[in-house]
């Protein structure tokens, strides 16, 4: 969904990673938890931290500082898991993502709203629906079926409650 098709206010759930400021659609978002234990995968990606159990269900627990070219998320106080619904190849995919903190709910308007970016040619920020601005800040939205490739989530499938 680009910038264009958002003619509605709409709320996003702010975090932080380092001391940016990110948002997600009310809508992508299952539920926040706090930190638990993260069961490591050999032979996963660097991003992909491991897999929490969910009420019975493997969840896919990625860290989105390391997809993002950050440093990886440490254990705070405020840490938390961030359980989004992702659509992969027409399939819904339910991810845990890890956040430094998770700040609030807001509401933006499409005129507080601007398109990403356009870096050059070889930076890629179709993952970047939007930049929200906030009083003086922006807040980079995530389209959260981008951040990732196909080819990056197709191991992650297993997590996918909708075939339970």
């Amino acid at each position: 969904m680009s910038v264009d098709a958002i003619t509605e206010n709409r709320q996003y759930l702010t975090f932080k990673l380092d001391s940016e400021v990110f948002a997600l659609d009310v809508a992508t978002v299952r539920e926040v938890l706090d930190f638990t234990t993260v069961t490591r995968i050999p032979r996963t990606p660097e991003f992909m931290r491991g897999v929490i159990n969910l009420r019975g269900s493997v969840v896919p627990v990625v860290d989105l500082r390391l997809a993002f070219g950050m440093s990886a998320t440490e254990k705070t106080v405020n840490t938390c898991i961030i359980v989004v619904e992702v659509c992969l190849e027409g399939e819904t995919t339910i991810m845990g993502a890890l956040a430094d903190s998770v700040e609030e709910v807001i509401d933006l308007e499409p005129e507080q709203i601007q398109p990403a970016p356009r870096i050059g040619t070889s930076i890629k920020t179709d993952f970047i629906r939007g930049m929200g601005k906030r009083d003086t800040q922006f807040v980079m939205i995530l389209d959260i079926d981008r951040v990732f490739s196909a080819d990056q989530l197709a191991g992650l499938r297993v997590a996918s409650p909708a075939a339970a």
